[in-house]
């Protein structure tokens, strides 16, 4: 068995940030044409991983449909999303909120490394701060971002500070404003 590719993907602005200073992403709700873009691209992930704060943000999609969630794209990738393992690394966490969800209290490299090698779908590990030190393990394998043509001047970077990240493209796009760039990460040991 090959095993799996660890994904990191992120909507991020222009300038590079997942989140404004004020801890607002607003201005990354995708349009109907990116949000089936992504659905398409999620629907390879068996498994998420994820810190606290990301973990939050995503349960949203554990909910039954709601009334001010109709469209069928996004319907689509609640169920794309539910149908998913995912694991949360929190200290503060007592338990998981959502089904197929298991918590850890550390962030482990090898335990990474084996859920890649036994995995028969993609892992994807969600939030800049996650990525970082799967980044630092060299356990990613891709990068894909979607660049929102919004500058936001600060705020949380998409990518890790302070680290060196060697990338070859392998595909971009261009879904209505928004530009897709899809990398693998070169010299990963992961």
């Amino acid at each position: 068995m090959t095993g799996a590719r660890l994904v990191y993907s992120a909507i991020a602005s222009l300038d590079g940030f997942v989140v404004d200073a004020q801890g607002r992403f607003d201005w990354a709700a995708p349009s109907d044409s990116v949000h089936r873009f992504v659905n398409d691209r999620e629907r390879t992930v068996g498994t998420y991983l994820y810190g606290r704060r990301m973990y939050e943000v995503m349960s949203y999609w554990a909910s039954p449909d709601s009334e001010s969630d109709r469209s069928p794209v996004s319907a689509e990738y609640r169920s794309i999303w539910q149908l998913a393992d995912k694991v949360v690394y929190s200290r503060t966490l007592t338990q998981a909120a959502t089904p197929r969800t298991r918590l850890e209290r550390e962030f482990d490299a090898t335990s990474v490394r084996a859920l890649k090698t036994e995995s028969a779908a993609d892992v994807s590990v969600g939030g800049p701060t996650l990525a970082a030190e799967a980044f630092r393990a060299g356990l990613v394998d891709e990068v894909s971002l979607l660049l929102v043509p919004t500058s936001v001047g600060g705020g949380t970077p998409a990518l890790p500070r302070g680290q060196r990240l060697d990338l070859r493209l392998r595909e971009e796009r261009l879904i209505d404003d928004v530009a897709f760039l899809r990398y693998d990460v070169r010299g990963q040991a992961g």
